[in-house]
């Protein structure tokens, strides 16, 4: 497990499959805002909810020089069905192999039941235009999430 990331610290590389094919990376979004968010499973409650939820503030969030991309474990195949069916419009990336949630400190043990695994913890980083980590949120809550975000990527 690596060591958990700080605000402030140079935000980790990344290159990622992503919906419709190709890839992302962050070098994409040099000189411009990322909002990178981590969320457990396509087609989840929360997770469908916080994805939607972001796909109806995308033009606030280019507004505000912010771009947008999802991570999960899940195949770019899944994603590809995931934003059909729900009419997303941000970009969802695959981290099958899990070496960016880690990069991130976002693998982390879950318990549900008293049953503990390996999971995705809920999260969400404001990188700025020269890739330093302006803001973290861990253990997201989905309800007024997007909204928060939305005021701090409009603050830098």
């Amino acid at each position: 497990m690596t060591k958990a990331l700080a605000e402030g610290a140079k935000a980790p590389s990344f290159r990622l499959p992503r919906d419709g094919g190709g890839t992302v990376s962050l070098k994409d979004f040099a000189g411009t805002t990322l909002v990178l968010y981590f969320y457990p499973k396509d087609n989840t409650t929360g997770c469908t909810r916080e994805a939607i939820d972001f796909s109806s503030q995308l033009n606030a969030f280019a507004k505000a020089g912010a771009s947008v991309i999802g991570v999960s474990k899940d195949s770019v195949a899944k994603h590809d069905k995931f934003k059909t069916k729900h009419g997303l419009k941000i970009v969802l990336a695959s981290d099958e192999q899990g070496g960016v949630l880690e990069r991130y400190g976002v693998w982390v043990e879950k318990s549900m039941y008293g049953r503990k695994y390996m999971g995705v913890e809920r999260s969400t980083f404001l990188i700025d235009g020269k890739g330093v980590i302006r803001r973290i949120w861990r253990k997201v809550k989905v309800p007024g999430h997007v909204a928060e975000v939305l005021a701090a990527a409009k603050s830098l």
